[in-house]
Formats: structure tokens, C-alpha cells, sequence
């Protein structure tokens, strides 16, 4: 569904991703692993068309999407949460949800968000909120609830966990397995890494800029240095 080939991002003079290699399949779970500046936000920036790669190659369903913009990567079924969220503070949880659906011409929209709030039962009591008054755990709900308002093939999630409660990751942690369970195949890029671990199917793991393991979710989490670079298991 997804391949990265030897992908190259810079910032200005500053060489992020090193050449790296990334495959993801229909309908499976696939996390990101490192430490902070390990390239795991860059390399989710660079697929979902933020920033563009000085080499390699990217594929999308076959396609060649390297160097495409944002709207037209979320036109063919990509959409990324950001890290931080970055939902809209001023709108309303409703017009933020809008917002995420505002590249779609059919009229199934409202069923849509019905869905969503049906899914993110706070949403439906907080509808009229402005989304910058809303909880971090409420905002990082809603910001997965607008991305889904896309109706992606693949989402990418940056840090969904981050600053959270631990009951509140726990949620998050089962709406992606559910998002996935319906079809929807996920990119996640998280420092929760045994809670990344137990919902992905497969992992990668980045050091500053390159690859240095990959496998299967077991595979990783029974890996020695994994254990004891990740899990403070040594």
C-alpha cells in the first residue's frame, strides 16, 4: 500500500532521514519507534506531503506520490494527526469535524459525523465547544475524528499519546485497533512503546535519521536492545 525507497529529508543544510526504507500493507497496523530526533515526525511529514524528500522515492497505492502537496495526498486517501494535534482552537467541535471533510463532494457527510460522534460519544456533548476549550484528551479525539472525516485508506498518527492520562491513552489505544478493525490501515508513530507495540503488527525503528531494526511487533519486543533502549528492560 505504502513504500518508502531510500527516502532523503533535509532542513535547510541538515540531513533528517538518511535514506530510509518503509513498507506498509493494507490493513495492518505499523508503528515507528525511536528516541526524540530519531526522524520518526519528519518521515510522517514527509509522506503526508509537509515536507518534501531531496531523494528516494514514495509510493501510494501503486502510484508515485513524491513531492505531492497535502490536499492532494489526502484526495488519495492519506491524512495525518499531527503531533500537538493541531486542531482549529477558534471553530467549534463541529466545524472542526467540517474542516475535515471540506475536499469531499459527496453528500454523506453529516452521516459521517453522526459516525464519528457516535465513535467519540464527548464530541456529540461538546459539539458547540470551541475545540481550544476542550481537554487535551478530548482535543486529540477530536483531532483523530476530523482526519477520519477524510475517509482515509491510511492514517498516520504522530504521538497520539502524548501528554495524556493513562486512562485516556487506554482509550486511544483501543479506537485505534477499532479504526484499523474496520479497515483502515494505520501508521503510528508513538513513545508509548509497549502500548505501540501491542496494537501494531509490525514496527520500525529510527536513530537519528536511519533505520536500524525492523520486524514483527513480537519480534521487537522480544529484541534485547529493543528491551533495553524502549522498555528499560536490560
Amino acid at each position: 500500500m505504502l513504500k518508502l525507497t531510500g527516502v532523503e529529508t533535509y532542513y535547510g543544510n541538515i540531513q533528517a532521514l538518511k535514506g530510509i526504507d518503509i513498507e506498509v500493507t493494507q490493513g495492518e497496523v505499523v508503528t515507528m519507534l525511536g528516541a526524540n530526533g530519531a526522524g520518526k515526525t519528519t518521515t510522517m511529514k514527509t509522506i503526508a506531503g509537509v515536507l518534501k524528500p531531496k531523494a528516494g522515492r514514495i509510493e501510494f497505492m501503486g502510484e508515485d506520490i513524491t513531492g505531492m502537496r497535502p490536499d492532494q495526498l489526502v484526495q488519495r486517501g492519506i491524512s495525518l494527526v499531527p503531533e500537538g494535534r493541531a486542531i482549529l482552537s477558534k471553530m467549534t467541535v463541529l466545524e472542526n469535524l467540517e474542516m475535515g471533510a471540506f475536499q469531499r463532494r459527496d453528500h454523506e457527510v453529516k452521516q459521517d459525523i453522526e459516525k464519528v460522534m457516535d465513535r467519540f460519544p464527548i464530541l456529540r456533548e461538546r459539539v458547540s465547544q470551541l475545540g481550544g476549550t476542550l481537554s487535551g484528551g478530548q482535543q486529540q479525539m477530536l483531532a483523530i475524528a476530523r482526519a477520519l472525516m477524510s475517509r482515509p485508506k491510511l492514517l498516520l498518527l504522530d504521538e497520539p499519546s502524548m501528554g495524556l492520562a493513562p486512562l485516556i491513552i487506554a482509550d486511544i489505544f483501543r479506537i485505534i485497533r477499532e479504526i484499523n478493525e474496520e479497515g483502515t490501515t494505520v501508521l503510528l508513530v508513538e513513545q508509548n512503546v509497549r502500548q505501540a507495540l501491542k496494537v501494531a503488527h509490525k514496527g520500525y525503528v529510527l536513530e537519528t535519521g536511519r533505520l536500524v531494526a525492523s520486524g514483527s511487533s513480537e519480534d521487537l519486543l522480544n529484541d534485547p536492545k529493543v528491551k533495553e533502549a524502549y522498555l528499560g528492560v536490560g
